[in-house]
């Protein structure tokens, strides 16, 4: 039984999955280790609040207000609709920064649910809901949305929707708040806030755009998720056809995320692989502390700059983003997408031209081997380099962006899927030099699972994920900043399937840790781990 099947039979007897996101309320004191009491035999009716072990948003110390953004309970697939103004009384200089807080709080018998909350057709914040237990939980998500300036400046109508579904059997309603925290940018953090976030955001709503013709920086950012619980949702194990499994893709697991202008490849990106609350066929590994970005759904990030001059024609141009591996015609892959678009005060056209526009050919194959244990073995990989000119107020300013994508992956399972297993590595490496200044940035996903059904039909999962990215930035050869990300996830749950709750006898153990280094840390360090059993947190410790 793989993935997609065991999925099926915990439908019928766990309690929930969705979709996640963001940073969890503020951390345990510095004071090293903070255990919880001594954890149960096995999972009870109700588990710590759900937490992550990543940092808090940082906030200015100046004058702040607040705004309630929407308040609303989720019961099926109506979306909440209000409407949003700028608050007053935070500083006549604009914002310093601006946190995004989602708390929430559900009881029962729930699925994991992915959502959304867009400002002005702008979305802003993507997450999924953890489970419930029968007793109930709360949580919470915090955002930097600072970089939406342009559209938190002004009226906006509201929408968000966290799809659910309450009946007889899963009884669990969403219910949630957002707010918005502004923070005054009060003597020079005024323009240094305002030169560091884009002069105007755009939903691409539809391909065709147009933009401001004095463009001399543009970014597209694409919250791509694979999900809505068919086998997209676990693409990085799906098979060709001709392999005796229960997820298929014809090309098997291979993904990347392209973006194009006028029909021409303009970016690429490595998928994160997310596992949402309920992944693996474990819920159990979930309820407290959950996966990397599971509650903070981040967007893919492309800089588009080269394509700029071509763009300031002030004709609309077709920016479309798309999925590399899907099967035609499957859904499963959601892209919105904004663009982030920096405009020079000091001329009304930007002119320029592209230059160059480089790729490899794209690779992605799966060899089968057949077998009592069988054996997929998958590689993929893509080059792209870009690079053009503007001739801007403050001179000509040449921008020139590589990136690679790699993958590899095995697959190993039984037939019948009761052992399902895999090891996957995805790396995105990308560098941006825009004048003397050039940021590289080395990303690594990596998966490491194995789902197996046993004797008593006990199934036990056992993963491990991580979440790392280095990035330098350099001045004139000179390195001037540097931020390490290591993100980890481990766990290892183990419960009787095919029988009611109370008959599970569930148990499970996790630890989750976030280390970042450098100038994003906040002091220059930042080390929280999370560990628990049976739904008690058994250490929380902050180590910088």
């Amino acid at each position: 039984m793989g993935l997609l099947g065991a999925l099926t039979l915990a439908a019928a007897t766990l309690a929930g999955t969705a979709h996640a996101a963001a940073p969890a309320p503020p951390p345990a004191p510095a004071t090293a280790t903070a255990p919880g009491a001594t954890p149960p035999a096995e999972f009870g009716t109700d588990w710590h609040d759900p937490l992550t072990a990543a940092p808090p948003v940082s906030r200015p110390a100046t004058r702040s207000c607040r705004i309630t953004l929407a308040e609303a309970q989720f019961r099926d697939f109506t979306p909440y609709r209000g409407t949003y103004a700028p608050p007053t009384g935070c500083g006549s200089d604009g914002w310093a920064k601006v946190v995004l807080r989602l708390e929430g709080k559900v009881k029962g018998r729930q699925y994991d649910r992915l959502g959304h909350l867009s400002l002005g057709g702008v979305e802003i914040l993507r997450t999924s809901t953890p489970q419930p237990s029968p007793d109930g939980i709360t949580w919470s998500v915090e955002k930097d949305v600072t970089r939406y300036r342009d559209t938190l400046a002004r009226p906006q109508p509201v929408e968000m929707l966290i799809g659910n579904v309450v009946d007889d059997t899963y009884t669990g309603v969403i219910d949630v708040r957002v707010t918005l925290t502004f923070y005054a940018a009060e003597g020079r953090t005024g323009a240094a806030a305002a030169a560091a976030t884009p002069d105007r955001v755009l939903a691409l709503t539809t391909p065709d755009v147009t933009t401001p013709r004095n463009t001399e920086r543009l970014l597209a950012e694409v919250y791509a998720t694979g999900s809505g619980g068919g086998c997209e949702e676990y693409w990085y194990m799906t098979t060709p056809d001709a392999a005796p499994y229960s997820c298929k893709a014809a090309d098997g697991p291979y993904r990347e995320v392209r973006i194009s202008v006028d029909g021409r490849l303009a970016g690429i990106a490595a998928p994160f692989p997310t596992v949402w609350t309920g992944g693996w066929s474990n819920p159990f590994l979930w309820y407290v502390t959950p996966g990397p970005r599971a509650f903070d759904v981040q967007p893919v990030l492309y800089d588009l700059t080269p394509f700029a001059a071509l763009l300031n024609d002030g004709r609309p141009h077709r920016i479309e983003v798309s999925v590399a591996g899907v099967p035609a015609g499957q859904s499963g892959w959601s892209t919105p997408t904004n663009l982030l678009l920096w405009l020079d005060e000091g001329r009304p056209v930007v002119t320029g031209a592209l230059t160059r526009h480089e790729q490899s050919e794209p690779e992605g194959s799966s060899r089968w081997t057949p077998g009592a244990e069988h054996r997929l073995d998958t590689v993929g990989g893509h080059d792209l380099t870009t690079a053009g000119y503007l001739d801007t107020s403050h001179g000509r300013v040449a921008t020139t962006v590589t990136r690679a994508v790699r993958n590899t992956s095995v697959h190993r399972w039984t037939e019948g899927e009761n052992r399902d297993a895999l090891t996957a590595t995805w790396t995105d490496e990308e560098s941006v030099t825009r004048g003397r200044t050039t940021t590289r940035t080395a990303r690594t996903y990596t998966m490491d699972g194995e789902t197996t059904l046993g004797a008593g039909d006990r199934l036990r999962t056992v993963l491990s994920l991580g979440d790392r990215a280095d990035t330098v930035t350099l001045h004139g050869g000179r390195t001037v900043g540097r931020v390490r990300l290591d993100d980890r996830y481990t766990g290892d749950a183990t419960y009787t399937a095919n029988v009611p709750r109370d008959q599970r006898h569930a148990v499970g153990t996790t630890t989750a840790r976030h280390q970042v280094y450098g100038s994003e840390a906040g002091g220059g360090c930042y080390d929280r781990t999370v560990s628990t059993a049976q739904g008690t947190v058994t250490v929380d410790r902050r180590r910088c």
